[in-house]
């Protein structure tokens, strides 16, 4: 019985850890406040941040890179399916997770209304990447080197780039509010998700 089973790889525990504490960590707090209502999660501090006039003139990174733990989750596990077998409905479930889960980033229908395209332009742009990736793993299976080079570069980016707009963004919420701010369990996840993938890449 126990040679039916496939014994689970260290590599796969990273890679399938990474991708969960990623997705897990955008739903989490984010920015911790006392006041429920000033605590921000993944999902929701890139909304919050443009109404700060530091990031309307540009002094602050552009908020976009706080929607980009769900495109880089949908861009690692599509990139990851490559070698799957499409005759699997797992392959399938595990690309359209992909597609679904960027879609998180996917701009409100007020902001394609009434925002400037500079504002969600980019967003729109990167689901659709992950529509194409997950689409076109066919052509991508013929470069191998590409793709671990892409997942390389796409976990690498999700780990600092988020956790650079934070930063730089915490420090100016803090003077607005008068008080410290921490950082919460959602950018940990997020960047140690990220890194997570990484360690899984180099463990294959």
């Amino acid at each position: 019985m126990s040679e039916l089973v496939t014994p689970i790889k260290p590599a796969q525990l990273w890679l399938w850890g990474g991708l969960t504490a990623v997705v897990l960590g955008y739903f989490l707090v984010w920015m911790p406040h006392q006041s429920v209502a000033l605590s921000l999660i993944g999902l929701d501090i890139g909304e919050w941040t443009k109404f700060l006039p530091q990031m309307q003139s540009g002094q602050l990174p552009n908020r976009n890179l706080f929607y980009l733990p769900p495109i880089t989750f949908g861009l690692m596990l599509a990139l990851l399916t490559v070698d799957w077998p499409n005759r699997r409905w797992q392959t399938w479930a595990a690309r359209a997770t992909a597609v679904g889960v960027s879609l998180l980033a996917f701009p409100s229908l007020d902001a394609l209304q009434f925002e400037p395209a500079s504002e969600w332009w980019l967003r729109l742009t990167m689901i659709g990447l992950v529509v194409v990736v997950a689409g076109g793993t066919a052509v991508l299976k013929r470069w191998p080197a590409l793709v671990r080079l892409l997942l390389l570069l796409v976990a690498l980016s999700g780990a600092i780039l988020s956790l650079y707009a934070y930063l730089a963004v915490r420090p100016v919420v803090s003077a607005l509010l008068g008080e410290s701010l921490g950082i919460g369990l959602g950018v940990w996840l997020n960047t140690v998700g990220h890194l997570m993938v990484l360690a899984g890449l180099e463990r294959q």
